[in-house]
């Protein structure tokens, strides 16, 4: 069974050739034989998946069953869930049980899907190959010496090795396609304010947004529209229908016109990558696509300008964790500076320290025109670019990371070299829009992902382009060797 898709799966359930609980035991049994070697999840919840699974059969068995229902999935460790531990990867957060679900895992559970339990991920979402967790790193299972991406590198990884069928993830600079792209699986990341950000614990508010782990675009949009929709919970979210994103899965794509941003070709692309990206291109063009080629001068801009932003909201949405009232305490405080104090530094991690320093350093009397107001300047010249872009174009493309999955420890002591990894993922967060990895080929043997970037709300786009490649290619079939 953990070969099938989701769409498969939802099918033999309501035709009876299998049971929910027959399909969850089975996930959670290679979860405990397989889960050993790549450090997916943080938490398995057994005894409550198997609980839900119960009540999604009877549910099928009266007939009131809808696509998720008695689907397993992983929850990335950043969404609340009543009554389980969320910890954001983090010490800090080690003993944090959870007293009210997110959004997200409201309406999952409404739609009748199993949460098998909750993934590993780069602490409070910083990072970008999920070695930064208080847990441990998480390994690619194309090749356990290399990461799987970050920050969502549990969610991925559960979904490439078969764990799970579909898991949930957040992308803030690009922690959904990212690892969605070095694992070899389809990553969603949808327009901010798509999904409610209620109870996902914030990095960066004005960057995160959830999104879809799975094998397929086709399950990708069952996904998508259990998880989008208004919350007046949450002051970023859209009031907008959400659209039936199954619907026009088949359109044709003849005359879709395709913009490739030469800024994302340029030197530092691997071959290997660059290659499997000109062959998924030439598929297009037999779909009927036809490629045009665009500009995106502020691009360069995208890294400086998120490494500006994105601590700045950090260091603000971070302040709440200072050991009085949840998460980590010290023990024995002195007075409440020294609670503080060793609270914060006993309990964050040094990419975390690293990064609520620059947002402090940024926000300050003194630097904030000279940072912070021109990185948000600059944040306005890369969505102009997007805008421009889509006068003469449906959707751009090209890779989602410039190399395929790196080595353990290969960048950790260079923090520049790390952020490098989003350089082409970083630009799509700030301006907002929607975007997708999908994998297109192999270098030396390691998956390479292909980015698809729509306009706004235009996920319904980029999942039928996306799914069109998918049935004249069988890129998103493959399984890491070991796990098939």
């Amino acid at each position: 069974m953990h070969q099938k898709t989701l769409v498969e799966l939802a099918a033999g359930l309501r035709q009876g050739e299998f049971s929910s609980v027959e399909l969850t035991r089975a996930c959670l049994e290679r979860v405990g034989r397989l889960d050993e070697q790549l450090n997916c999840f943080i938490t398995v919840t057994g005894e409550q998946a198997l609980a839900q699974a119960q009540a999604a059969d009877a549910r099928l068995q009266s007939g009131e069953a809808g696509p998720l229902t008695g689907i397993p999935f992983a929850h990335k460790d950043i969404f609340c869930t009543h009554g389980v531990k969320t910890s954001c990867g983090s010490k800090m957060l080690d003993s944090f049980i959870a007293p009210y679900d997110a959004t997200v895992t409201q309406q999952l559970n409404m739609a009748g899907a199993v949460m098998i339990g909750k993934t590993n991920m780069d602490e409070f979402a910083m990072g970008s190959s999920n070695e930064t967790s208080y847990y441990g790193p998480v390994n690619n299972p194309w090749d356990v010496q290399r990461v799987p991406g970050g920050s969502s590198g549990g969610s991925a990884a559960a979904v490439a090795a078969r764990l799970v069928p579909a898991s949930t993830g957040t992308d803030t600079g690009g922690s959904i396609r990212q690892p969605a792209a070095l694992c070899g699986v389809t990553g969603l990341k949808p327009t901010y304010g798509r999904v409610s950000r209620y109870g996902m614990i914030a990095f960066a508010s004005s960057l995160d947004q959830g999104g879809p782990f799975t094998r397929t675009a086709a399950d990708a949009a069952i996904m998508l529209g259990a998880m989008a929709g208004f919350d007046v919970r949450d002051s970023t979210s859209v009031d907008r229908p959400v659209d039936d994103y199954r619907a026009g899965l088949d359109h044709s794509l003849e005359g879709l016109k395709i913009g490739l941003p030469q800024e994302f070709l340029g030197a530092g692309l691997d071959s290997g990558v660059a290659d499997a990206v000109t062959a998924a291109l030439a598929e297009y063009e037999k779909l009927g696509a036809t490629l045009v080629d665009i500009s995106l001068p502020n691009a360069a801009l995208a890294v400086p300008t998120y490494y500006v932003v994105a601590p700045a909201e950090c260091s603000s949405n971070l302040s709440r964790m200072d050991g009085v009232r949840f998460g980590y305490r010290a023990s024995d405080p002195q007075d409440l500076e020294d609670l503080y104090t060793r609270s914060r530094g006993e309990g964050f991690g040094p990419e975390v320290k690293r990064r609520i320093m620059i947002g402090t350093y940024v926000l300050s009397a003194g630097y904030y025109d000279a940072y912070y107001l021109k990185a948000q300047q600059a944040r306005r010249l890369i969505r102009e670019d997007f805008l421009k872009a889509f006068e003469t174009v449906d959707v751009i493309m090209g890779p989602t990371t410039p190399t395929p999955a790196f080595r353990l420890g290969e960048k950790a002591d260079d923090p520049v070299t790390m952020y490098l990894s989003d350089i082409y993922t970083i630009a799509v967060n700030l301006a907002g829009l929607p975007g997708m990895s999908i994998p297109a080929g192999l270098s030396d043997g390691l998956p390479v992902g292909l980015q698809v970037i729509g306009d706004y709300f235009a996920e319904a786009r980029l999942l039928n382009v996306a799914h069109r490649f998918q049935q004249v290619t069988d890129w998103h079939e493959q399984t890491p060797p070991g796990y098939e």
